[in-house]
């Protein structure tokens, strides 16, 4: 076994789009345990948008980030060494790890979800993980899906965009997504089951969200933010509900960020937009759990995960998931 602790920790502050002078590589010795404590081996490490903001320290859901930090990323892993009975060697675990090999944890100062014997770390990672929970809770919570309403998500063939978008499929919505280029929009239509994709990239957005939603948009459910959530709200129907659920169009953007143009059609359509973070559902996460493995298992929601190999990539693998190379949940096999 080897007895180096790999990490990536925060460099620097980004200014535009992420860099790999961003991070510094470390190696530290492999933590030792005590009693209560267990040693997390991690297997998968996630990349996440949210991460663009935690490293500039301006996502204050979280303990903000420090230079010279390990960098907080999601991830699963095994337990490789344990002092605690209730995580016992062999056990598969998700929680924030961040961008390094090993971590410690007594189950409570470092939070961690149990999965099943035999749960494929990726889908533990993906859709049973927070992008899944996030999709969950953000277009049945917020959203409140009814059966023949119109469904519109941005960023929809990412991690969450095309978890909420089966969602609202299932639910019995007619379902719109927006992506970019055409292989994307055709993974929404013929394996995801969509009604329509639009590919940002070569067509007229606003023309082709009037085609698809004659009758307005009833959810809009955002990842993207920017010019294609104006476009959505100049277009919503009566008491529609804009979930805000990210916006990776602004992560980068340097200098003042504009705010929506259409905002005020919110008041003239009886509409309501709200943003949420998942991290305020933790209690019912295995209500969700339960709910998309039922999905899953029965073959009506399908997942897709772009895998990097190599430690030595995540900061790469960070800046190709703003560069949109990625279908599915973006994740490094560490």
């Amino acid at each position: 076994m080897s007895t180096i602790n790999r990490q990536f920790r925060v460099a620097a502050r980004p200014i535009g789009m992420v860099k790999e002078s961003d991070f510094e590589y470390a190696q530290v010795p492999i933590p030792d345990i005590r009693d209560g404590q267990a040693r997390i081996k991690t297997t998968y490490l996630s990349l996440d948008p949210s991460m663009r903001g935690q490293m500039e320290n301006r996502a204050d859901y979280v303990a903000p980030l420090a230079i010279g930090d390990v960098m907080r990323a999601g991830g699963v892993g095994v337990i490789d060494a344990s002092k605690n009975p209730d995580l016992p060697t062999g056990t598969l675990v998700g929680g924030t790890f961040g961008m390094q090999d090993y971590a410690v944890t007594d189950g409570k100062t470092l939070p961690v979800r149990v999965y099943p014997a035999g749960t494929d770390p990726t889908v533990a990672l993906g859709v049973l993980g927070g992008t899944g929970m996030t999709a969950y809770f953000g277009l049945l919570d917020l959203g409140e899906p009814k059966s023949g309403q119109t469904v519109v998500v941005s960023g929809a063939a990412g991690a969450t965009g095309s978890i909420a978008g089966q969602i609202a499929r299932i639910k019995g919505c007619r379902v719109v997504g927006i992506a970019g280029g055409s292989a994307k929009c055709a993974w929404l239509t013929d394996e995801l089951g969509f009604d329509a994709a639009i590919d940002y990239k070569s067509q007229d957005v606003g023309r082709a969200l009037d085609a698809a939603c004659p009758n307005g948009i009833n959810i809009y459910f955002d990842n993207v933010g920017g010019e294609i959530l104006d476009l959505c709200l100049a277009r919503i129907a009566m008491n529609a509900r804009v979930v805000i659920c990210g916006g990776i169009s602004r992560y980068n953007a340097q200098g003042p960020i504009p705010g929506p143009r259409n905002y005020f059609n919110l008041v003239f359509r009886r509409a309501r937009m709200e943003g949420f973070i998942v991290l305020d559902y933790a209690k019912r996460f295995p209500e969700a759990t339960r709910q998309l493995q039922q999905w899953i298992d029965g073959g009506e929601l399908k997942h897709r995960a772009t895998v990097v190999e190599g430690f030595e990539n995540l900061p790469k693998a960070l800046i190709q998931l703003f560069q949109g190379e990625n279908i599915g949940k973006m994740m490094v096999k560490v």
